[in-house]
């Protein structure tokens, strides 16, 4: 059984740092683009981040750019999202996802290039 689990999230003031961590189980996903998305309230889902299956390549929203970095370990099937100087506007709730295998395409910012989703973990900036 493929599974995502997102790990790290919680509640922090404005200003504050905050790494989520992603782990995979079932499967490796060492040839596969990775993606951070998050979902506010009454919003929907949006993207946030991604890395290539190398690491070699990262692509970030435009709202968050600068103030996040997404790494992958592949040896640990795991992928990190390093959140700095958070925002209240940055509440969500935030998921990871993997892409498909050897995919050429790049980057992957779409809910629907991925495969995979993990449950998601709440992160809540107060001011």
């Amino acid at each position: 059984q493929v599974q995502l689990v997102e790990s790290g999230g919680g509640l922090v003031q404005a200003g504050d740092s905050l790494r989520l961590s992603c782990a995979a189980s079932g499967r490796t996903f060492s040839s596969s683009t990775r993606g951070w998305f998050r979902q506010a309230p009454g919003k929907e889902r949006e993207f946030v981040a991604a890395i290539s299956w190398s690491g070699g390549r990262t692509y970030y929203t435009d709202s968050m750019k600068g103030r996040v970095t997404i790494s992958r370990d592949n040896a640990k099937n795991t992928v990190y999202l390093q959140m700095n100087s958070l925002k209240p506007d940055d509440t969500a709730v935030y998921y990871c996802a993997a892409g498909p295998a050897y995919s050429s395409r790049w980057p992957l910012s779409r809910s629907y290039e991925y495969n995979y989703w993990g449950q998601g973990t709440q992160v809540t900036v107060s001011s």
